[in-house]
C-alpha cells in the first residue's frame, strides 16, 4: 500500500488527516532522513499494520539500511522507555533515583546521526505520552542544533500518523 492508498483509505470525515499526510510527506523543515525516519518510527509506534506497511513502503526507500534500522529502533526503545520513565515521573517516591536496569544501548550507538535518532525518539515519546522523555529529547535535539520548527514538524508528523492509525482502528472496530 502506498501513502496515496493510505490517504484514500481514510473516511470522508477524516479529510483533514488526508490533507495533512500529503503536506507532511514533503515537510521542508526536516531533512529527508529526519522526515522519513520520523514517519517510520511513528508508524511503528501507532501499532496499526496498515499504517506501518504503507508508511514503510513510502518512506523506507528514502533511508539507508542503517537509518531504517535506527528509526525502527527508536520506536522499539521508546516503547519501553516511555512506559518506564512515565511511571517514575508520575509516581515519584524513590523510583526516579533508582537505576533503570534496562538495556538501552541503541541510544548510545544508534547507527545514524544522534540528533536524528533523538528527534525520532521525541516524536514517538509524544505518541506514547511521556512528558519526561519529551523534555529530555527536546533538550538533546536543541543542543544538537535543531530548532523549535524542526521539533514541531516531527511532532506534527507524530500527531497525524497516530490519528490516521486511530481512525482506521476505529473504522475496523465499527465494521466488525
Amino acid at each position: 500500500m502506498s501513502l496515496e492508498a493510505l490517504r484514500d483509505a481514510l473516511p470522508d470525515y477524516a479529510r483533514d488527516l488526508r490533507l495533512n499526510l500529503g503536506t507532511l510527506a514533503t515537510e521542508p523543515a526536516l531533512t529527508q532522513q529526519q522526515r522519513a525516519g520520523t514517519f517510520i518510527a511513528c508508524a511503528l509506534a501507532s501499532r496499526n499494520a496498515i499504517v506501518s506497511r504503507a508508511i514503510l513502503a513510502e518512506f523506507g526507500p528514502q533511508l539507508s539500511a542503517e537509518a531504517l534500522e535506527a528509526a525502527k529502533g527508536a520506536a522499539a526503545i521508546m516503547g519501553m522507555n516511555n512506559i518506564y520513565y512515565r511511571f517514575t515521573h508520575l509516581v515519584g517516591a524513590d523510583y526516579p533515583n533508582m537505576p533503570a536496569k534496562l538495556r538501552m544501548n541503541i541510544i548510545g550507538k544508534p547507527g545514524v546521526d544522534k540528533v536524528d535518532f533523538e528527534l525520532w525518539s521525541l516524536a514517538v515519546s509524544a505518541i506514547n505520552g511521556c512528558g519526561m522523555c519529551m523534555e529530555s529529547h527536546d533538550k538533546v535535539v536543541k543542543h544538537g542544533g535543531l530548532g523549535s520548527e524542526q521539533v514541531q514538524a516531527a511532532v506534527r508528523i507524530a500527531s497525524v500518523v497516530h490519528a490516521v492509525a486511530a481512525t482506521l482502528d476505529g473504522e475496523a472496530a465499527m465494521a466488525a
